[in-house]
């Protein structure tokens, strides 16, 4: 089917995203996502929000406060980082605690949603999009704990614990096999090809047709965006080719580890030195040393 090239959405987040103008397309993306109508509020500062002279990051954040109050994390992630969930832990932490104020209750502490885009594979599962919560269920009736009638006065539209607590989104992009099954997965072959199918219906897409579109960027932005693209494109082969290196460095090293230990069985149950050169390529001043 006919697409065409958009701008990447991390890069839209950068510097479109965050004008009013274009908040529906950001309303889109979380409306389909969180499968309930979202409008956004404001967009919030964060350290990444911030201009820099460098554009090459190969993360990027957008914090937005929605009709609620509740405040919306979402970060782009392209390289591979093993202690992520750990950092999206302390990411929505440290929301909660920056926006409760001295002398505040703990009641007044804001619900966060932390919305992960990937472009790596994290963790081990068949799955492309996973959502976490915190749920209380009971050892021996199985049942889950839900607010009393205090609390849910307390926190009206509230019921269950888990609606308290942090919730997480992983949209594992690299993941999704391009069959766009609901409006949700044509956001995500959005996030993967930077493109939209004729005929896609998502929330917020249409708009991101028309104002995501290259071409329409003037020529100073398009320079910039370019540049930016190809940096991305260095850091992932830079990524790759460490990876690679180091396995090939890692196997070698297990090559000379098992030849010694080879040569010292060899030399521990009386095998002439000559024989343990001839038959492990190792140097007799190496093997006189074992």
């Amino acid at each position: 089917m006919p697409t065409r090239k958009l701008i990447s959405f991390d890069w839209a987040m950068k510097r479109l995203l965050r004008s009013k103008a274009n908040f529906g397309i950001l309303e889109g993306f979380l409306s389909e996502l969180l499968r309930e109508d979202v409008q956004i509020m404001e967009v919030l500062e964060s350290e990444s929000n911030r201009d820099t002279a460098d554009d090459r990051s190969n993360r990027l954040d957008l914090k937005v406060r929605n009709h609620r109050g509740e405040l919306v994390l979402i970060e782009v992630q392209y390289e591979r980082q093993h202690d992520y969930l750990s950092r999206m832990l302390y990411g929505s932490a440290r929301t909660l605690v920056e926006h409760l104020d001295a002398g505040q209750p703990y009641a007044d502490l804001v619900k966060v949603i932390s919305v992960n885009i990937l472009y790596f594979d994290l963790g081990h599962g068949e799955d492309y999009i996973y959502r976490g919560t915190t749920r209380f269920h009971g050892l021996h009736k199985h049942d889950e704990l839900a607010l009393s009638l205090a609390q849910r006065q307390l926190f009206p539209g509230r019921e269950y614990t888990h609606e308290l607590f942090p919730e997480y989104y992983l949209i594992k992009v690299e993941r999704f096999d391009d069959i766009a099954r609901d409006t949700l997965d044509e956001w995500v072959y959005f996030l993967k090809h930077e493109a939209i199918q004729d005929g896609f219906s998502a929330k917020g897409l249409r708009e991101a047709k028309d104002k995501l579109d290259v071409l329409k960027l003037a020529p100073a932005e398009r320079t910039a965006y370019e540049r930016w693209q190809d940096d991305l494109h260095l850091q992932a082969s830079l990524v790759a080719s460490n990876y690679g290196l180091g396995k090939l460095e890692g196997r070698e090293q297990g090559r000379e580890e098992r030849t010694l230990e080879i040569a010292r069985a060899m030399k521990a149950n009386g095998v002439a030195p000559s024989v343990i050169a001839q038959s492990t390529g190792l140097d007799p001043e190496v093997i006189a040393d074992l």
